[in-house]
C-alpha cells in the first residue's frame, strides 16, 4: 500500500536566566554535520532584512516534505549518553512541575518563555518564499535556533534569505527578524533526506548589539533520552485551518512509529508550517520553559491527526555543538 506523508513548518524558543546546556564544551560525536554559509556579512544580512517585507511574510506558504524512505526504520543512528541542557530562566528548585494538558492543536494563551522563543522562520525554496518554525535554545554563542533539516534545505539545495522571527503573532514581529549567518543539518538529512534525521540548525547574526538569547532567552535542549514520554509541541501551522498567525500546541504522551520510521509520534492536528516547531519534555505550562528533544517533522496523509518528529541522538547533538561553537558575527 502506498502512503504519502506531508511535512510541516513551525519555530520555538524561550527566555529566562542564562545556564550554558550540559555537554555544551563537549566535542560533537558522530558524522560531522553539513553546514552551508547564509547571510554572513553585514550587507548580506541588510539585504535579507530588506527582503522580507510584511506582505512577503503574509504570503509564504508552507512546504511539502519528502516521505519517509520504504526501509526508514533500518541502519539506527550512532548511539550516546543521555545529555540534557537547562534553559535560561529555570524554576527555583522545588517548583512543581505542572502535568501536561492534553491537546490536539489550540492556540497557546498562557504567555511564558515559550511565547517569545518560539518564532516563525522564513526563507526563498526553489525561487518561492516559504515558512517553517523554530525555537531559540541556550547555548555558547547564544545565537542558535533549533528547526526541521526540511526548514533548512530539500530538493539538493540549502534555502536562501533565511531569517527566524521569535514571538510572531498576527504579522507583528515583538523581537525583530533575525538573519541566518550559517546553517547546518545531519548529514543523513543533507545526503538523502531521511526523514529519522529531520533537524537542523540556524546560527543567527545579533541584531543591535545583542545576541539572540540576550532579547529572548533560550529553552533547554537534551539527546539520547528515553521514549513514550509526556511531550508539548509548538508551531505555527499555516495551511487551512490555520493561517501562521498564531501559536499553536499540542500536548500529551508520545508513542513510537510502527509505520515507516522510527519517529515520535503526537495526537496533533497542526499543519503545514508547523515544521521545524519544538517538541518539549518537562515542560512547565506556568514559566512556559521546557527541554527541547524533537521537532515537528512529517504527518502521513492517511493520518492528519498524527505528528511525528525526529528521535534527537548523537547525530542532532552534533549539528547542536557545531551551531554553538559557530561565530555568530
Amino acid at each position: 500500500m502506498h502512503r504519502r506523508v506531508a511535512l510541516l513548518s513551525l519555530v520555538t524558543l524561550a527566555a529566562g536566566s542564562f545556564l550554558l546546556p550540559a555537554g555544551a564544551a563537549q566535542a560533537a560525536a558522530g558524522p560531522k554535520p553539513a553546514a552551508k554559509a547564509a547571510a554572513d556579512s553585514k550587507s548580506e544580512q541588510r539585504e535579507v532584512l530588506s527582503y522580507w517585507t510584511p506582505q512577503k511574510m503574509e504570503d509564504a506558504q508552507p512546504l511539502t516534505p519528502p516521505a519517509p524512505k520504504a526501509n526508514a526504520k533500518h541502519g539506527p543512528g550512532t548511539p550516546g549518553e543521555p545529555t540534557t541542557g537547562n534553559p535560561w530562566g529555570v524554576p527555583p528548585t522545588g517548583t512543581p512541575q505542572q502535568q501536561a494538558q492534553a491537546s490536539g492543536g489550540a492556540p497557546w494563551t498562557r504567555g511564558g518563555a515559550v511565547a517569545q522563543t518560539t518564532g516563525r522562520v522564513f526563507f526563498t525554496y526553489q525561487g518561492r518564499n516559504a515558512s517553517c518554525s523554530g525555537s531559540a535554545v541556550t547555548s555558547a554563542n547564544e545565537s542558535v535556533v533549533i528547526t526541521a533539516g526540511h526548514c533548512v534545505k530539500m530538493g539538493g539545495a540549502f534555502h536562501t534569505n533565511w531569517v527566524f522571527v521569535p514571538g510572531y503573532n498576527a504579522g507583528q514581529r515583538p523581537h525583530g527578524t533575525w538573519p541566518a549567518t550559517r546553517l547546518l543539518t545531519t548529514p543523513q538529512w543533507n545526503a538523502r533526506e531521511d526523514i529519522n534525521f529531520d533537524m537542523a540548525a540556524a546560527v543567527v547574526a545579533p541584531l543591535s548589539g545583542k545576541t539572540l538569547t540576550d532579547v529572548v532567552g533560550g529553552q533547554g535542549v537534551s539527546f539520547n533520552q528515553g521514549r513514550r514520554v509526556q511531550m508539548h509541541a509548538f508551531g505555527y501551522p499555516a495551511a487551512a485551518p490555520y493561517d501562521g498567525s498564531k501559536l499553536i500546541y499540542c500536548a500529551g504522551r508520545t508513542f513510537d512509529d510502527f509505520l515507516l520510521s522510527r519517529d515520535h509520534g503526537l495526537t496533533c492536528n497542526m499543519t503545514g508550517g508547523s515544521s521545524g516547531g519544538p517538541w518539549f519534555q518537562s515542560f512547565n505550562e506556568s514559566s512556559g520553559l521546557g527541554t527541547l528533544n524533537s521537532v515537528n517533522s512529517f504527518k502521513y496523509n492517511f493520518a492528519p491527526n498524527w505528528m511525528f518528529g525526529p528521535y534527537f541522538g548523537t547525530e542532532a547533538q552534533a549539528v547542536y555543538n557545531s551551531a554553538q561553537s559557530t561565530d555568530a558575527l
